[in-house]
């Protein structure tokens, strides 16, 4: 495993990080309205507010790393596409499996990486905020399976998703930067 040197890919992969936990938190709330069953309701809006609080947190922290406060970069387009085609998901069994069994995974993995590859000592700020956000994500998978064993979700959609996933090397871009 590469591991992250600089303060530059440090920046870009929390401002991503910052992306996605935004993009989980709209993608929540957007599907909870339209979401027939009330205890799946719930549990999105438990979880739209916890990705809002890991956005701020990563935000934060993208300053302390020399970038704008709560700025966030796009991932690779293709890794952005692939988010926009889970939003479409349109049945709460397939939206909590291709969410938390397909999706969620991917993302722990990617954070656990990240803390892998960085210096535990530069960076101890950002592996702490990514280390809740570890606990956190791995307790709402738990949420969901309870979820979906109470409420006899079924869906085979998660393994396609997760294996999409996790194809894809990296997620960081580089930030285009105006001339």
């Amino acid at each position: 495993m590469r591991m992250i040197t600089s303060v530059n890919e440090r920046g870009r992969s929390i401002a991503t990080f910052r992306y996605i936990c935004i993009w989980m938190m709209e993608t929540t709330a957007r599907w909870t309205p339209i979401t027939p069953e009330m205890e799946a309701k719930c549990m999105m809006g438990r979880h739209i507010w916890e990705y809002a609080q890991m956005a701020d947190a990563l935000g934060k922290r993208t300053f302390e790393i020399r970038l704008p406060e709560q700025h966030s970069i796009p991932p690779v387009p293709a890794y952005d596409a692939f988010l926009k085609e889970v939003v479409k998901t349109a049945t709460t069994a397939d939206r909590t499996a291709v969410f938390y069994d397909g999706v969620v995974p991917g993302i722990i993995a990617r954070f656990k990486q990240y803390i892998a590859a960085t210096d535990p000592i530069l960076d101890e700020p950002s592996i702490v905020i990514l280390q809740r956000n570890i606990a956190d994500l791995e307790r709402q998978r738990v949420d969901a399976a309870e979820l979906q064993r109470e409420l006899k979700l079924a869906s085979g959609a998660a393994a396609a998703i997760a294996a999409r996933e996790k194809s894809f090397a990296d997620i960081v871009a580089e930030e285009k930067v105006p001339a």
